[in-house]
């Protein structure tokens, strides 16, 4: 279809909805007598609950209800679902507490949940909640990473005693060790990775509405997996799953932080139960940062064996992850995507050991990309160390270490098997993009304005549409124009814009006569939902299985009126012919005629309608290499990033605008938290980064052009051939910017400095 062809820079069919004001977000809602709910949350980070009076709050003008972890108990409901599967280190289960709705006997962490206030107006229930009296015994708290295992460390569970949820051992570790013994070099590197929050443009919100004629729940909230949440909903509620409706609009950004059930989640439902009236919550932004569940926070130990000649023989990592005061869906996923750190390199033994600790924060939980920044930011952090340490040059020393194409599929020594790629020629191609050769006139010429200069370099992979399922339904009306029912769920990614580009591209439609339709587990058949980089491949290909059955059957329609045989017909640009007549029969035509049983084949249904459900066996593996260069001010401190050259081989491109839009957007969040985002608690558990004023985010004004090019080395792992694109520039950003820093810095003797990079801590460095 020419212009909107797959694999055009088609602009997004979303867009004119958006900018004209025509977004559905939860806020958005109005149900007819729609009460408001406020959370009354816990101001310390351990405390036992002495007692609550909430006997001034029901008697408050405008309150409805006040509900304690009593009422959830009366009411019947199940606790939150939390993960398990994993073992501790002695071979039992994995230490898996309760998730309560709201906090029974003890609280965990500023911001856990005790109450939830429901009255006419906002205004109204946050007045009230400031009444709820609760009488807490505060306790000792623990909020370090480092400090959480360690003996006499206070306990976030009593009986957890060494605060240890699970531990996870991953590799060969008699060949690693071996593998350093006869090493003729050894690197090793320490690693703070900080927490950070998603800080998405649209807090978190939740609407419910329960209808007593039927005994149903409506849930209204942004999120990324309608299908598998009302599945866990059913079970917290109680009631079979078609008893719940999940309906999802528009929403601001998500990252992951949406994807699982948060305490807000039933609550609503109840509260609108019990008082007859629909009900809705919305976050304030300090609430967002007290509430939200945060990322990354883990400390590592790396070590790499290298022979005489700089080729990797070995790599020894250890890591100490928090995971907040509880488990989330999917919070242990990220050991998963520890295979990241073997890197696109041949080292034959990688030995990896993963503690994670419980500590009183918020919980934490899958963040753009998910354990792979962490784990690519080790590795090509550790290449770096290596090459300063060594004297060889970085890009020679990953050439060096290189799996080669021929060598696909690569099964690495940690848990991937790789797909394709070449990792030599999209290096080649990001040298030459960012005039590598030039850099050393670049820097002198810094330097005469006063400035370090510093480039960095990273060649990272992760790994994107795991093994799992997703469906799509195409529904063509008797007009000729096309329905699109996608079980992916968009927070602002362009679903709507690349699904009708693979559709209408094969069906010859055009694809602004096309609706799309996402979010509501009524009008959707089934759906996994978005996650960890899996809807171009799983979703995609979906549409692709679903497009194709039309097209099958409308060959056909089009033989049986034709009357001639299916093999002679021709199908393009939505247009069906053959050599054996004069006529031709378009889409258009066929859908309304497939409506006639006269046109339809004997045996075969009416309508051109199909949906499919894809299987993905497999992962696929995007790569890319990334190179930044920063200028430092030795003065103040202040880091710029003043050029960011990227080559990315996600496979086939769909829609390179919806491409480089994702890549810009990792790199932003992964540069963010290199140079500013920071979640910082006291030593009591007081956030104190709750607000923009507190934490810093990255603005458009923080960022330089950036270059994006496509390398594509289509995977044979899906019928598409593409590879996900949402956590590329993420997972390559942090250990580019953080080389590039270090690099400029190289001149005073340092060699690693620790995540985000502010203007004090590098001031400091030079200082030092």
């Amino acid at each position: 279809m020419g212009e909107f062809a797959v694999g055009q820079g088609v602009s997004r069919f979303e867009d004119p909805r958006l900018l004209r004001g025509g977004g559905r977000y939860i806020d958005d809602l109005k149900l007819p007598g729609m009460a408001h709910g406020v959370v009354v949350r816990a101001q310390h980070a351990h405390a036992k609950i002495v007692g609550i009076d909430t006997t001034a709050a029901k008697a408050a003008p405008g309150v409805l209800a006040v509900l304690t972890a009593a009422d959830i108990k009366a009411a019947g409901l199940a606790d939150i679902p939390v993960p398990g599967g994993l073992k501790r280190r002695d071979g039992t289960p994995m230490y898996k507490p309760r998730y309560p709705i709201l906090a029974e006997t003890h609280v965990r962490w500023v911001g856990d949940a005790v109450a939830f206030v429901v009255a006419e107006t906002v205004a109204q229930a946050q007045d009230a909640a400031e009444m709820v009296v609760v009488d807490y015994d505060e306790l000792p708290a623990v909020v370090s990473t480092a400090e959480a295992p360690k003996p006499g460390t206070p306990k976030v569970w009593a009986d957890a005693p060494d605060n240890i949820c699970f531990v996870e051992l991953i590799g060969d570790k008699a060949a690693t060790d071996a593998a350093f013994a006869n090493a003729a070099h050894v690197v090793k590197g320490e690693f703070v990775i900080n927490r950070v929050t998603a800080a998405t443009m649209e807090p978190r919100g939740a609407a419910g509405h329960y209808n007593a004629a039927d005994g149903r729940y409506t849930f209204y909230g942004p999120m990324q997996r309608p299908h598998p949440t009302r599945t866990e909903l059913a079970q917290v509620m109680r009631v079979p799953e078609s008893k719940i409706r999940i309906v999802t609009g528009d929403t601001g950004g998500s990252f992951g932080m949406k994807s699982p059930i948060f305490n807000e989640t039933p609550l609503v439902l109840l509260a609108s139960k019990l008082t007859g009236r629909p009900v809705k919550w919305i976050s304030t932004r300090t609430e967002a940062f007290l509430s939200d569940a945060q990322a990354r926070d883990n400390i590592t130990t790396a070590e790499l064996a290298l022979d005489k000649d700089g080729m990797f023989l070995g790599l020894r990592v250890q890591t100490i992850a928090a995971i907040g005061a509880y488990l989330q869906t999917a919070t242990p996923a990220f050991v998963l995507n520890a295979g990241t750190l073997a890197g696109v390199y041949r080292t034959p033994a990688i030995h990896v050991d993963i503690t994670a600790v419980y500590t009183h924060t918020n919980p934490v939980r899958p963040y753009r990309g998910n354990g792979r920044p962490e784990a690519a930011f080790v590795i090509e952090r550790m290449v770096d160390l290596a090459a300063r340490q060594l004297g060889i040059d970085g890009v020679e020393l990953r050439k060096r270490n290189f799996i080669t194409p021929s060598a696909m599929p690569y099964k690495t020594a940690l848990t991937f098997t790789y797909d394709s790629g070449d990792f030599e020629k999209a290096t080649d191609m990001a040298v030459e993009m960012a005039d590598v050769k030039g850099f050393a006139a670049r820097k002198a010429e810094a330097q005469k304005r006063g400035k370090l200069r510093g480039l960095g370099l990273s060649y990272t992979i992760e790994r994107a549409g795991a093994a799992s399922l997703e469906g799509a339904e195409v529904r063509i009306d008797k007009s000729g124009t096309a329905t699109l029912f996608s079980g992916s769920n968009s927070q602002g990614q362009g679903h709507e814009t690349v699904f009708k580009q693979l559709v209408c591209d094969r069906l010859g439609l055009d694809p602004n006569e096309a609706y799309y339709i996402q979010g509501d587990t009524d009008e959707v058949f089934f759906g996994e939902g978005t996650g960890g980089s899996r809807s171009s491949s799983l979703a995609g290909s979906a549409f692709h299985l679903a497009t194709e059955k039309i097209v099958t059957k409308a060959r056909a329609i089009a033989a049986h009126m034709l009357q001639i045989e299916e093999a002679d017909l021709k199908f393009d640009e939505g247009v069906f012919s053959s050599t054996k007549t004069n006529r031709t029969l378009t889409i258009k035509e066929l859908a309304a005629a497939a409506l006639e049983p006269k046109n339809v084949p004997k045996g075969m249904e009416p309508g051109l309608l199909a949906n499919a459900i894809y299987t993905a066996p497999v992962a696929n593996y995007p790569n890319g290499c990334h190179i930044c260069e920063v200028e430092i001010d030795p003065e103040t401190g202040k880091t710029d990033i003043v050029r960011y050259n990227v080559v990315d081989d996600v496979g086939t491109v769909l829609n390179p605008k919806l491409l480089h839009g994702q890549i810009h957007g990792g790199i932003a969040q992964g540069a963010g938290q290199v140079l500013m985002e920071d979640i910082h608690f006291d030593a009591s558990g007081q956030l104190v980064t709750a607000s923009f004023q507190d934490y810093a985010m990255p603005h458009a004004h923080d960022f330089p052009d950036m270059e994006v090019e496509s390398c594509p080395a289509p995977t044979p792992t899906n019928p598409l051939g593409v590879k996900g694109a949402g956590e590329a520039g993420a997972v390559g950003a942090m250990p580019a910017v953080s080389n590039a820093i270090v690099d400029a810095l190289a001149e005073f003797g340092v060699t690693h400095i620790e995540m985000p990079a502010t203007p004090e801590r590098v001031w400091r460095a030079i200082q030092r």
